[in-house]
């Protein structure tokens, strides 16, 4: 064999060689930089649905959740409540909820799949403060029209027991309800995908 022929076949397997090394190196530092653009896994837990236990709730009391860092309320009605809900539409922003945030399931004036239980995020429309449970009828603070409800004690906005907006105060819209489903009478799943 010559030499030439030699030198060829050295130069093929070297240049092969050579390639095949800088691939591996080339995916070597492709794939950390890669597996970084992907959420942490405390920022994927921070939007993950999450499980919410109602088997001890009494009717009249609102429990928190978080979801998505944000609050989320859980409030059993009583029938009470219930009978009453529609007696205010005409002290309400947008009683009928047409301009408001909810699942297609809580278009009711519940605004909620159950009519005993309602969830929202307990954040105020207007600026993002927290409101205020205030469940008592006919407080000194709030009047005499009074029926229960949430009071943003930042800027004054009232919602009643469905979360809808009194007119009239600075909160533009009812407070938002969160995509929710029942896994079982007792549990429910707060995000992810409700059908």
């Amino acid at each position: 064999m010559s030499e030439q022929v030699v030198d060829k076949r050295r130069r093929l397997f070297l240049t092969a060689a050579a390639t095949a090394v800088s691939g591996v190196g080339a995916v070597y530092v492709a794939v950390p930089f890669l597996a970084s653009m992907n959420p942490s896994d405390r920022a994927k837990a921070a939007g993950a649905p999450v499980e919410a236990d109602i088997s001890k709730l009494e009717p009249g009391q609102l429990i928190r959740v978080e979801w998505r860092g944000k609050p989320v309320w859980i409030l059993k009605r009583t029938k009470e409540v219930l009978a009453q809900l529609d007696s205010r539409n005409d002290m309400l922003r947008d009683a009928d909820s047409n301009e408001s945030e909810q699942p297609e399931s809580c278009k009711n004036i519940g605004r909620s799949i159950n009519p005993e239980v309602f969830l929202a995020v307990g954040i105020c429309t207007h600026l993002g403060c927290s409101p205020t449970f205030r469940p008592e009828v006919a407080p000194e603070d709030l009047g005499p029209e009074w029926k229960g409800g949430f009071f943003c004690p930042c800027h004054g906005s009232l919602f009643d027991l469905s979360g809808r907006v009194y007119a009239g105060v600075p909160a533009p819209l009812n407070l938002v309800v969160p995509p929710h489903k029942y896994l079982t009478d007792t549990k429910i799943l707060i995000g992810g995908k409700t059908s």
